[in-house]
């Protein structure tokens, strides 16, 4: 049954895709920003066009079952949901405002598993009977896994084109690498959108399931996928440029070939955990992407201050996601 809460949290839930967009922008228009291949206005529209064209391409819609799934149905109301987005649009907006590259997906899993197991709490079951935990250790994996994949993969890319190019004219070399990085930047937006809107379907399914509207997950409508990769590209056109800036720069200096082997070195990293359907962050997949080409020029080539610093970030955003969606979804209980 449709009701004013349920509409409530679907606009939340749109808005949150949005935020994670201009969040997220700098995951894919980052290296070709701060290697003048793009105009940052130019970088946001070619990022935005491949947001949504991963619409056409992700039709079974895998990862946002997983991020469904995190949660116990037993244990998913519209309140648990509510509390859940509020608390990642929260940590989201603090991240973005001091630049810090955290993950979108991760706030928006622990703000949903924390507001879950908080009403399972409430209601006289245990927290852990809240969380589907096969499906939780697999996401909190790939916290440490999907950065050191991206890691390995654009060393060996960066090592190769090294290897092939080595004879190559500096001067043609920079001029054709620029031209892939338009290709690598495409392709990293692509799955990223495919990654990342996904994940918002999935909770916006269990609102819909919890409210009864649809019987399940394959009966999903169709502006829902339409509307949420609608979001994360507006968002994306948006832009943040203060993550931009960290991106781009402070982690390593980047050129055009290292650009390349980043920005396809998280491609091909978020193409095969959407294969697995793994939610994984693309913060995290391509700032190991782009530590691996500082690697490959030297370890102090990497400024390992930054790296740790965002490092922290990545390891307190699903505990102090779930712990304000917590609080939240406290105050709904005891007050409504």
């Amino acid at each position: 049954m449709v009701t004013t809460l349920l509409v409530v949290v679907v606009i939340l839930a749109i808005a949150f895709d949005y935020i994670n967009g201009f969040h997220d922008a700098a995951n894919s228009i980052a290296t070709v920003v701060s290697t003048k291949v793009l105009t940052p206005f130019q970088a946001v529209l070619w990022a935005a066009l491949f947001n949504f064209a991963a619409y056409f391409y992700f039709t079974d819609h895998k990862v946002a079952n997983t991020v469904a799934k995190t949660v116990i149905e037993n244990y998913i109301t519209l309140e648990v949901i509510l509390a859940g987005l509020v608390a990642a649009i929260i940590w989201n907006l603090l991240t973005w405002w001091y630049g810090i590259p955290s993950s979108s997906s991760h706030t928006l899993i622990g703000g949903f598993a924390g507001a879950g197991m908080t009403h399972a709490l409430l209601t006289g079951a245990s927290p852990l009977d809240a969380v589907n935990m096969s499906y939780v250790v697999k996401i909190v994996s790939f916290i440490v896994l999907a950065p050191i994949i991206g890691m390995v993969i654009s060393v060996v890319i960066t090592l190769i084109i090294i290897n092939i190019c080595r004879y190559a004219k500096p001067s043609t070399a920079e001029k054709w690498f620029k031209r892939l990085q338009l290709l690598s930047s495409a392709a990293l937006s692509f799955f990223h959108g495919g990654n990342d809107a996904q994940k918002v379907m999935g909770i916006i399914a269990t609102a819909l399931i919890a409210s009864k509207v649809i019987p399940n997950f394959e009966a999903l409508p169709t502006w829902v996928p339409i509307a949420c990769y609608s979001a994360i590209s507006l968002g994306t056109m948006s832009g943040g440029w203060k993550i931009v800036k960290t991106m781009g720069s402070k982690i390593t200096k980047v050129t055009a070939l290292e650009g390349v082997a980043a920005e396809t070195a998280g491609a091909v990293t978020l193409g095969i955990t959407e294969h697995f359907a793994i939610p994984v962050s693309t913060t995290h997949t391509i700032t190991g992407s782009i530590v691996g080409v500082g690697l490959v020029k030297s370890v102090s080539a990497v400024r390992w201050g930054v790296t740790i610093n965002l490092i922290w970030a990545w390891v307190l955003t699903i505990p102090v996601s779930a712990t304000l969606a917590a609080i939240i979804y406290a105050g709904i209980y005891f007050f409504k």
